[in-house]
């Protein structure tokens, strides 16, 4: 017994929660734990409202920026940070044994915590400067029809701004459908026809996003890392003068960072990785080109509407469009293919692969790079090239793209 007696329950707005939420509900009463159901909730609200209830632990069931009918479970530690593998790894093995329960007198309560959104909303607010108005700017906000719904439209109508709503209808089937960060065009589309002056689109639990600007184009995960770094080395807030990225970085951002004097440290695809490299060097931000931004002097995982929060504050302190702020990034052309196949570690051990990789190094130079990796969640190998010349980088990935597919047969 801990001091530590509840675990809180969140989802986002799929169909399935409700069965997993029972499930969980009734495991968790059944072992003696009493529950918190936060009912629809971000992500990164749970890690909130994890750490500020002093909760054992928190439960998230999502499966993210996926379609409705994935789900998945995650969980969090009363710090509010993800798990490590290796824990992870211990709960599996646990599900092998036979279930025991305790007696019928021990069995644990479940209660409904009514203010979970309220108490968020007050905290997004929170994480940028008192007073700081967000009046006078016009914003689209795409919710993805997801788990920010109810919440992400509060806090910066809150903040002053003008919010047009849209993705904020979720049946149960529709999230990421077409809409939230994995599909931002509708979002490109309602920026321009509103003439706003930026876009934020959220994906289905909230903990990524993508931005648009006043023109209706697309600001990536890398741009808005870029935009939160250079705001916060101007306010002396950027430790270590260095961000974490993955090995899916833009080129462009480590050359735009380094022209700052910031170095751009890059760890192994996934948030969970940019976290232990933020905690083992002591380091504040990070972030993937998804738009999964870690800003860890503010919150303990990565959060949308925190990183929208901390642009928009650049903004407006600034008084520069959204535009401007990024400007000083240039991108190198990147092409992704995803080729399905189940093997990819093997295929990836291939030397007529390797061979082809080495060609496609050399003739990309110094200002170049070639990234294969299997998908950590799809039956996926990820061909990734970039270069400077946006012919070569096409023309280089759909080349490999093909090997991988013919010596998978």
């Amino acid at each position: 017994e801990t001091p530590y007696s509840k675990v809180l329950i969140g989802k986002d707005t799929r169909i399935s929660g409700y069965m997993f939420e029972s499930a969980l509900e009734a495991g968790l009463s059944a072992a003696g734990v009493d529950i918190r159901l936060l009912g629809p909730m971000p992500t990164p609200g749970i890690a909130y409202l994890t750490r500020t209830l002093h909760a054992q632990a928190g439960i998230v069931i999502s499966a993210s920026h996926n379609p409705y009918w994935d789900n998945g479970i995650k969980f969090f530690s009363r710090e509010g940070r993800k798990l490590p593998d290796s824990l992870e790894q211990a709960i599996e093995s646990e599900l092998a044994k036979p279930m025991t329960t305790v007696d019928s007198a021990a069995l644990g309560k479940a209660e409904r915590v009514a203010d979970a959104a309220g108490r968020y909303i007050e905290f997004c607010k929170s994480t940028i400067p008192p007073l700081t108005s967000l009046r006078g700017i016009r914003l689209v906000v795409d919710c993805a029809h997801g788990a920010t719904y109810h919440i992400a439209p509060h806090v910066f109508e809150e903040l002053g701004a003008e919010v047009n709503v849209i993705g904020a209808q979720p049946d149960g089937l529709n999230i990421n459908d077409g809409a939230g960060s994995t599909h931002p065009e509708a979002l490109q589309a309602e920026v321009r026809r509103s003439r706003a002056d930026l876009g934020v689109a959220l994906d289905g639990d909230g903990d990524r996003l993508i931005l648009v600007d006043h023109r209706g184009e697309i600001v990536d995960g890398d741009e808005i890392l870029y935009v939160i770094a250079r705001s916060r080395q101007a306010r002396g807030g950027l430790p270590g003068q260095a961000v974490v990225g993955t090995a899916m970085s833009n080129l462009g951002l480590e050359q735009a960072l380094q022209r700052m004097g910031v170095t751009l440290e890059r760890c192994a695809v996934g948030d969970r990785y940019i976290m232990q490299r933020l905690q083992e060097r002591q380091l504040v931000l990070g972030g993937e080109p998804s738009g999964h931004i870690i800003c860890l002097d503010r919150t303990s995982t990565g959060d949308g509407i925190v990183s929208a929060l901390q642009v928009l504050a650049e903004m407006h302190s600034s008084g520069q469009p959204l535009r401007d702020l990024r400007s000083g990034i240039e991108k190198f052309p990147q092409q992704l293919v995803n080729v399905k196949l189940s093997g990819g570690r093997e295929v990836m051990g291939s030397p007529q692969l390797v061979a082809a990789i080495r060609s496609g190094e050399l003739e990309l130079g110094r200002e170049g790079r070639i990234l294969l990796r299997p998908s950590g969640t799809e039956p996926l190998l990820r061909v990734m090239v970039e270069g400077r010349d946006r012919d070569v980088v096409l023309r280089l990935a759909h080349q490999l793209a093909d090997l991988v597919r013919d010596l998978a047969v």
